[in-house]
């Protein structure tokens, strides 16, 4: 009977730690959606509140650490519950970076809109690696909630397009920059800010591999995965 409670203790506690993460994730999914939002349109005043976001994310983040350390020291998980609160303490980090990746964004969008140095439509330039990126990020969070292994793997997948399309982002911005010397301090930013959605779409993969990690205890981190769907399952 001890250690049946001892086991409802710990799920509950897991549990809550779990739903915090996800209060996380929604979190820095609308920051990187309003840092968007301050690329697209001046808004220094929602500039502003995304930069100032991050330290809630930041303290969240911290807590939530503590809260997995007191939780492994206490409780002394199995194997297999040792294997999740490991990954999940891997989705807060990767989560953390998420929220300094959109706060990168705002900044930039704030310098970018006070130096008035437009030369081109921006945002258009990234607009559909914007889309790709959130809803791969949306994904891999709803993954996550599920652990879900089959989503997690078309999410890993997702990567190569969102990589393809920075790549050719660059190659636009580098065009732009020699036809027109003008347009470096706006393509330049630009391309920032396109790194910077890249890298939340490398922290969205990432979390879709912790999923993976949990689902079925093999880490496919590094390695090459193929979609289920290739795989004939399902």
């Amino acid at each position: 009977m001890v250690g049946d409670h001892s086991s409802k203790q710990y799920d509950h506690e897991l549990e809550g730690i779990r739903s915090k993460v996800l209060l996380m994730g929604g979190m820095v999914e609308t920051q990187f959606d309003e840092a968007l939002n301050c690329f697209r349109v001046d808004n220094h005043e929602l500039a502003d509140k995304v930069i100032a976001d991050d330290h809630a994310v930041n303290q969240l983040e911290v807590q939530l650490d503590d809260a997995c350390s007191h939780l492994i020291v206490r409780r002394q998980p199995t194997a297999n519950d040792l294997r999740t609160v490991m990954a999940t303490i891997k989705v807060i980090t990767d989560l953390e970076r998420v929220g300094d990746e959109a706060t990168k964004i705002a900044r930039t969008a704030k310098s970018l809109h006070e130096r008035g140095m437009v030369n081109f439509n921006h945002y258009d330039v990234v607009r559909t690696i914007s889309r790709a990126t959130a809803d791969m990020l949306h994904d891999a969070l709803d993954a996550f909630a599920r652990l879900d292994g089959k989503a997690a793997l078309q999410i890993i997948a997702q990567d190569d397009e969102i990589d393809f399309e920075f790549r050719t982002i660059l190659r636009n911005m580098i065009t732009f920059m020699m036809e027109d010397p003008r347009t470096i301090s706006s393509a330049l930013d630009t391309l920032w800010v396109a790194k910077a959605i890249e890298r939340i779409g490398d922290h969205a993969k990432n979390i879709a591999e912790y999923v993976i990690y949990v689902v079925e205890g093999r880490d496919i981190r590094h390695s090459k995965v193929t979609p289920v769907a290739e795989r004939g399952e399902g």
